[in-house]
């Protein structure tokens, strides 16, 4: 059952509860951006295509990613992106709700609705992906402590993973309470070791100069280029940050960032440069050549639970996104596991949690080693950041109303990053970039083919809206002959503004409507909003129709017989025995059809 203890308002605002949201969001946010020091300058030195050891390209390198950290991250994501939020939650779908309510204004540009479905699913494929890296590359230090431990790598790897999974349906507040604290010491100690290293050799701290990040290009040229698709490991997480907005809130993740995240992380990267002057041998694992010999074990035990951690802020993304897409009508009817009594976005998809699970230990598997997963992963980081940023360009100008100078201006900045990551990660498409590529065209195929059966493919791709709004259903009600049949008849909507499916098809194919219709729609609260007057409000419309609207916590189970006899008490005359009920399969996220355990709600979205 999941655990609901633990769950916290994302919009309190004393600090107390922002710092122990921070702390959450440490546990389940930030564990894939905080886990890179792991392997991106290790992919940059070693490999296939690792660049030479040399003193400049160290300070170049350190260059590209801190820059990189504060452009991309700082100010992309935590600055601009996460303020594109729909009642706090984040995530590309998001984005795509935001420009479907000015259907009118995107409806000339097709390609950016299929580019959104493509970003969605890139992060699919990243979700795969990052479990099986993150968790590979802090197991694979047993390799650094004694080489006998490396046949027992890829089995440990696995068995971390299926522990991972199994964990997810206690809930991602319950999760985070517990992961913050680990990832709390991770990002203190792995700042500790940076900084004992930066004292030792302070000239690494000239990398802060940008002009080093540009001389390493003048240097190597195309080799300098390609080495983009290393560095960008360093951001990965940026778009799980978004995406999983809605678990704890904007203010907690920026102060996370801010005060705790973003320094830890640049004490690293920088005292992995300096270990990597003073000691050049440790470039085949610079992150765990930091590390004293008595401390190696003990450090990989770390990191390990600070990779299973990793892997948390991507599930916790994918969990949202999922939601999000059956709401949109992308995905089919999916089970969904609220986990928290006051905030909505803290939940458990049981499907994607099982299919994520099976496709990471099947890479482990398949790659063995983290080095090899790398060309993969960046691919679809990168891929999902330029789309990020254009459809983010579309929601200033149209949604926001900014003017084009400063819309445009802001997405030439980012995609002066973005761009480059993804052409320097094209070059790896052949060492495993196809493997993304595959993903992502089986999503979007399977996104398409389902919203297909639900409207036509104008439609699906002009934005316009799948639904028939009420106050149009009546009009077409006023405008036909209507014959009424005896009875009641109740029907589930997902939405109050929006006539039900099975209402509107069954008006259309007879022209008949029974003498009482009830459209009864359930609300999900909002912990941001204020306790209503009324939690059943009745209606009066047009052409013998009732809207009834039900309001409820996140937790709550509403039987549909107590609702419906409140509903006589105010006036309605249903009777049980002459009600019929229609409930469509992909009505609402407020209909309840599988039998939950007390205290845990499920819905079909």
């Amino acid at each position: 059952m999941p655990d609901t203890q633990r769950c916290t308002n994302l919009n309190q605002t004393d600090s107390t509860d922002v710092n122990a949201l921070a702390l959450g969001a440490l546990g389940v946010v930030f564990g894939d951006i905080g886990t890179s020091p792991l392997y991106t300058l290790k992919v940059c030195f070693t490999g296939s295509m690792g660049i030479a050891l040399t003193h400049a390209n160290i300070l170049g390198v350190l260059s590209l990613i801190l820059w990189s950290l504060i452009v991309v991250v700082t100010i992309k994501y935590v600055g601009y992106i996460m303020l594109a939020d729909n009642k706090g939650e984040g995530g590309i779908f998001v984005l795509l709700d935001k420009l479907t309510r000015h259907g009118k204004k995107i409806a000339g540009f097709p390609a950016l609705f299929l580019a959104v479905l493509f970003g969605a699913a890139f992060l699919y494929g990243d979700g795969i992906i990052t479990p099986a890296i993150s968790v590979l590359s802090a197991v694979e230090g047993l390799r650094v402590a004694t080489p006998l431990a490396d046949p027992f790598v890829v089995p440990i790897t696995c068995a971390v993973l299926l522990g991972l999974f199994l964990v997810q349906r206690r809930g991602t507040g319950s999760i985070g309470g517990v992961f913050g604290w680990v990832m709390a010491a991770w990002f203190i100690v792995i700042g500790l070791l940076g900084l004992v290293h930066i004292v030792q050799h302070p000239a690494v701290l000239a990398a802060v100069n940008p002009l080093h990040a540009a001389g390493f290009f003048v240097r190597n040229q195309i080799h300098g280029f390609i080495i983009l698709g290393a560095v960008v490991l360093c951001v990965t997480g940026g778009e799980a940050l978004y995406a999983a907005m809605g678990h704890f809130g904007r203010r907690p993740i920026r102060a996370a960032w801010l005060y705790l995240v973003l320094p830890c992380l640049l004490l690293n990267y920088f005292g992995q440069g300096a270990g990597l002057m003073l000691v050049p041998d440790i470039r085949s694992n610079p992150f765990y050549g930091l590390v004293p010999q008595a401390m190696l074990i003990p450090m990989v035990l770390l990191a390990t639970m600070a990779a299973i951690i990793a892997s948390q802020a991507m599930i916790s993304g994918l969990f949202s996104l999922t939601r999000q897409a059956a709401l949109l009508g992308f995905c089919p009817p999916i089970r969904i596991v609220q986990t928290c009594n006051v905030q909505t976005g803290q939940i458990y998809v049981p499907a994607v949690n099982w299919a994520l699970m099976l496709g990471s230990i099947a890479l482990v598997l398949v790659f063995q080693e983290s080095n090899n997963l790398a060309a993969a992963y960046g691919l679809s980081v990168t891929a999902t950041m330029v789309i990020t940023s254009i459809v983010f360009f579309f929601v200033t100008r149209h949604v926001w109303g900014w003017p084009l100078w400063k819309s445009a201006g802001l997405l030439a900045f980012f995609l002066v990053f973005d761009l480059a990551f993804f052409g320097a990660c094209l070059f790896k498409l052949a060492e495993g970039g196809w493997l993304t590529i595959l993903i992502a065209v089986v999503c979007v195929a399977m996104m398409i083919a389902w919203r297909g059966r639900r409207t036509s493919l104008g439609r699906m791709f002009s934005g316009a809206p799948a639904s028939l709004s009420l106050d149009a259903f009546l009009d077409e009600l006023a405008s036909a002959p209507v014959r009424r049949i005896p009875g009641a008849a109740v029907y589930m909507a997902a939405s109050p503004k929006d006539a039900p499916v099975a209402l509107v098809r069954s008006f259309r194919r007879d022209q008949t409507l029974h003498e009482t219709v009830v459209i009864l729609s359930m609300v999900v609260l909002d912990a941001t909003q204020p306790p209503p007057d009324k939690l059943l409000e009745l209606g009066g419309m047009d052409q013998g129709i009732v809207l009834l609207t039900v309001r409820h916590g996140a937790m709550e189970r509403p039987g549909i017989p107590e609702i419906m006899a409140h509903a006589r008490a105010l006036g309605i005359g249903i009777r049980p025995e002459e009600t019929t009920f229609y409930i469509g399969r992909t009505a609402c996220p407020g209909t309840w059809v599988w039998p939950t355990p007390p205290g845990s709600r499920e819905a079909v979205a």
